[in-house]
């Protein structure tokens, strides 16, 4: 049987060779090493061959020879989830790095059309040179592509305004198991004709097909952007002043996040060139971002919403950036606290919401239980307060095996953790998917008729399992 399997591997290897060229297709073990472990090191993987197509008529090809072969296929983008996805595990890899062109870009219908491989800071990039704002940002916007980014429903930070991933998707082009194209790049607003198919693709985690290309929504540009750094004293004062804001400015607030004590901590501790804008002994940080189609009043507007909000004793103190090079400061303190946290061990990671008037209640009853069950452990919860979005990170006691405690042994922390979100009707995944990582738990968390559902879509696409298989279900 091995011999016969590696007989029929490589028949398979060639055929896709003479059907993509030598440039489309790798065995070299030192070009698919960077490709079978994850960024953070956790999750280590192995593919049979590396398809690298440059076309989505080169994907048809490559997915028509594995449906006849029989071989599993992993899609892969950036390589920057954080729920094991993307990691191959015996799959034919292929890779949509080569896939990079933009298609169009119609300003006049606030669209463009993206293959899957753009890298998500260059997506920005080709909005703002054409006068127009592509909002998704978020930490790994320096290797994040289009196309991962659609399969995983990424959110971000600007979530609160602009949406999911999925609110910012008008079509896609997507490669079906068995290698037929499905051109659905409609760049319509309007468009009741049935289903709405490119919703199944989006979050699906490559399940039922590959993204080829999607055709992506453009907004205007701010005149101006207007970022305050506060200080509260409580998960509970960020949400009051969220509503503030709000409030105040009529729904320009595209940006809220708390950030913890402990994160500031780390952050200025591991990433060079950080400081704290407002030093205070005080336990919350809140990073406010206005974005307002006029600069004037715009500095008016959001000292206006925070001397209110420290009349009403909901901040204790708070600062306005002066500059881009401050508000970029704030920023980079706020994206790189992952990277801190990286640096400072490994820690049990929960990406989970709830509905945003049970924000306070979830972080503070989160680490109550966190403490109940692991006791010494240390909380990191910092996120999207605007859209109910908190990582609520979980560090084992110095001199514990860091291993061990994001193993078994933190368990009964996730599973404490989950249950608390489960009362509050939240979810266990807000915006990094459930891969192999969550696969166990979704099963059990959805209803059963949730579950028939979604396995009736895989198995109306994906009839013989073969996308992405051992995610999602």
């Amino acid at each position: 049987m091995a011999d016969d399997l590696g007989t029929r591997t490589s028949e398979f290897i060639g055929r896709l060779t003479g059907a993509l060229g030598p440039k489309g297709v790798s065995t070299d073990p030192a070009e698919i090493e960077p490709h079978i472990s994850d960024w953070r090191g956790r999750w280590k993987g192995s593919t049979p061959v590396l398809v690298k197509p440059a076309t989505t008529e080169e994907v048809s090809k490559a997915m028509t020879l594995c449906a006849a072969y029989g071989f599993a296929v992993n899609p892969q983008g950036g390589n920057s989830g954080m729920v094991n996805g993307s990691v191959p595990q015996g799959e034919v890899l292929i890779s949509l790095k080569r896939m990079n062109k933009v298609r169009e870009v119609d300003t006049l219908n606030d669209a463009m059309t993206l293959e899957a491989g753009v890298i998500l800071t260059r997506a920005q990039e080709i909005a703002d040179e054409n006068g127009k704002l592509f909002p998704l940002s978020l930490g790994a916007q320096g290797v994040a592509m289009i196309g991962g980014l659609i399969s995983t429903n990424a959110g971000g930070v600007g979530v609160l305004r602009y949406g999911m991933m999925r609110d910012l998707v008008l079509g896609i082009e997507a490669v079906l198991p068995d290698g037929r194209i499905w051109n659905g790049l409609r760049a319509l607003r309007k468009d009741n004709t049935g289903y709405d198919l490119k919703h199944l693709f989006i979050g699906a985690e490559g399940t039922l097909g590959i993204v080829t290309a999607a055709t992506l929504k453009l907004f205007a540009k701010p005149a101006v952007k207007e970022t305050a750094w506060a200080v509260v004293d409580s998960p509970a004062k960020a949400v009051e002043l969220l509503q503030i804001a709000k409030t105040a400015t009529g729904g320009a607030v595209t940006g809220f996040e708390i950030v913890p004590k402990l994160a500031l901590e780390l952050v200025f501790k591991h990433i060079p060139d950080t400081r704290d804008p407002l030093p205070s002994t005080a336990a919350w940080r809140v990073l406010i971002e206005l974005s307002l189609p006029r600069e004037e009043g715009a500095r008016g507007l959001m000292e206006a919403l925070l001397s209110d909000a420290i009349e009403k004793g909901v901040v204790a103190d708070a600062t306005i950036c002066e500059s881009e090079a401050q508000k970029a400061m704030v920023w980079k303190i706020r994206e790189s606290i992952a990277v801190a946290e990286r640096a400072h061990g490994k820690a049990l990671k929960h990406d989970v919401s709830v509905p945003v008037s049970r924000v306070a209640e979830f972080m503070e009853r989160g680490a109550e239980l966190a403490r109940a069950v692991a006791p010494g452990v240390d909380i990191i919860a910092f996120g999207h307060v605007g859209d109910g979005n908190i990582h609520f990170n979980v560090v084992p006691p110095a001199g514990v095996d860091q291993d061990a405690f994001v193993g078994k042994e933190g368990l009964k922390v996730s599973e404490a953790i989950h249950d608390l979100i489960a009362s509050l009707n939240g979810s266990i995944s807000a915006e990094h998917g459930i891969g192999r990582l969550k696969r166990d738990e979704l099963a059990w968390r959805k209803s059963p008729v949730e579950m028939d559902m979604m396995r009736a879509v895989k198995k109306a696409l994906d009839p013989d399992g073969r996308m992405n298989p051992g995610r999602v279900l």
